[in-house]
């Protein structure tokens, strides 16, 4: 008997690996990497759970997830009443179980990681929201009758697409304005294929069109309409959207030189405009023999990743600190060196050189780790006299990106910081009445869940102000 409940003890902690297209194979195709669970393994999974009276994994949660539920229902195998549960709370279920950073949300807090292992929330949410999928698709939960109140929401991506779908639910008519040809924001231009398929993408949207939402593309607010015209055109409320996607760049010499992209543009020609499949689509890409990414965040490790797969023959990330202080999800880090993608760290660029217009080769300096910064990770300082020379003859900058600073230059009365970010309170209210904003457009950028989440709150207080009109 003891050792039956020894036995019963380890196999709690042991934590149900995902499935994945093995490394050299993957790289020679832009198919989704994790494969996802099989349904046993969702529920042998999700037996883990230990169904804590007091889940703290709701909290870490920034849509309020009810787990505990939906994971007992995974583990009842009743997956439809799973993917209702979660639908409660979150409109992009087959999103949010795929790129959310939940090693430091959900998981983070969950009780099994003080052992060892927590329970693979985020894979288990994926696969009820693809079972679903595999039924005919997303089914519309109830929506409320409708209020006659009009909503403009700029933006398609986590934070509108939230906000509509929320509000939409409550009966109001929800129009989103989508800049590009093409909705999902960051989700479509900045996130590959094999991290996330526009087809999951292109479903989630239509659930929120089903939810009553209409989505208008190549509209760019605060040029072919102002938010002003917005509200002189009889919508009542607005919540801004935008993101941040004006990409930043190091200000050394030669970043001007052919061969060198924002990872902005490298990500957006590969995903958003199919170059990956130059020929069929006339996108045309250039890749380096041996290229360099600056950066060690998520969409560096994307840039990385995408490189490889167009044929590079040397992909290196240069980063400034150590591997322990890279800001992408480890997840992600580790797929990167399982596909070869080397890692120069502890080195800053400070020049790059060129030949007949093109970019050859990189200067870096060594660097060494301080005091903690405001990040409260290590500072970073140049150790003097430690310039080294590599060859590159493609580099892509993913240091991060600015917000676009086109509505808050055309839109009277909008306090920003100095960096362009828009000032809300804790509800996403503007200083001006009538609008709201959440997501990267105030906080800088962030993650996909954190900007739903400031998508829910704005929602709910949008919906109160719209009913006292």
């Amino acid at each position: 008997m003891e050792d039956k409940i020894l036995k019963s003890s380890i196999e709690r902690f042991k934590r149900t690996p995902m499935p994945k297209q093995p490394p050299e194979v993957r790289i020679h195709n832009f198919n989704e990497v994790a494969l996802g669970f099989t349904p046993e393994q969702a529920i042998n999974e999700a037996k883990r759970c230990l169904q804590c009276p007091e889940p703290k994994c709701i909290g870490g949660c920034p849509v309020e997830i009810d787990i505990p539920s939906f994971i007992k229902q995974v583990a009842e195998g009743d997956f439809e009443a799973a993917i209702k549960t979660i639908r409660k709370t979150d409109s992009l279920p087959a999103i949010t179980g795929r790129v959310c950073p939940q090693e430091v949300q959900c998981e983070g807090v969950c009780v099994l990681a003080k052992r060892n292992a927590p329970i693979a929330i985020g894979a288990l949410e994926r696969f009820v929201a693809d079972y679903e999928l595999s039924k005919g698709g997303s089914k519309v939960i109830e929506v409320a009758e409708k209020t006659g109140r009009k909503v403009a929401v700029v933006g398609s991506g986590p934070a509108g697409l939230t906000v509509a779908g929320d509000l939409a639910k409550l009966g109001h008519e929800v129009t989103i304005f989508e800049a590009l040809h093409a909705p999902g924001g960051v989700l479509a231009y900045g996130i590959p294929e094999f991290r996330l398929p526009k087809s999951i993408l292109n479903t989630e949207v239509n659930y929120v069109k089903q939810l009553g939402a209409e989505i208008k593309l190549d509209v760019v607010i605060g040029r072919t309409l102002t938010i002003e015209e917005l509200f002189e055109i009889g919508f009542n409320a607005v919540f801004i959207g935008t993101g941040a996607g004006s990409p930043k760049f190091l200000n050394i010499p030669g970043e001007e030189l052919n061969g060198v992209y924002s990872a902005n543009e490298f990500l957006t020609r590969c995903n958003l405009m199919k170059a990956y499949k130059f020929g069929e689509y006339d996108t045309p890409i250039k890749v380096g023999e041996n290229v360099t990414v600056v950066g060690a965040g998520n969409t560096a490790m994307d840039s990385a990743r995408t490189a490889l797969r167009l044929g590079a023959a040397s992909v290196t990330i240069v980063y400034r600190r150590t591997e322990a202080e890279m800001p992408a999800r480890a997840e992600e880090i580790e797929n990167a060196k399982e596909e070869g993608v080397k890692l120069q760290l502890l080195t800053n660029p400070i020049k790059l050189l060129g030949e007949n217009g093109w970019v050859k080769r990189m200067e870096c300096i060594k660097m060494q780790l301080g005091e903690a910064d405001e990040s409260g990770r290590r500072r970073p300082v140049p150790i003097p006299n430690s310039n080294f020379y590599f060859d590159t003859d493609q580099v892509i900058i993913a240091i991060g990106r600015y917000p676009n600073p086109i509505i808050a230059q055309t839109t009277k009365g909008l306090e920003v910081t100095k960096d362009g970010l828009i000032i809300t309170d804790e509800l996403g209210r503007t200083s001006r009445k009538g609008i709201w904003a959440g997501g990267d457009i105030v906080t800088g950028e962030a993650t996909v869940i954190s900007a739903m989440g400031a998508g829910k709150k704005a929602a709910k207080d949008i919906h109160k102000y719209l009913m006292k009109l």
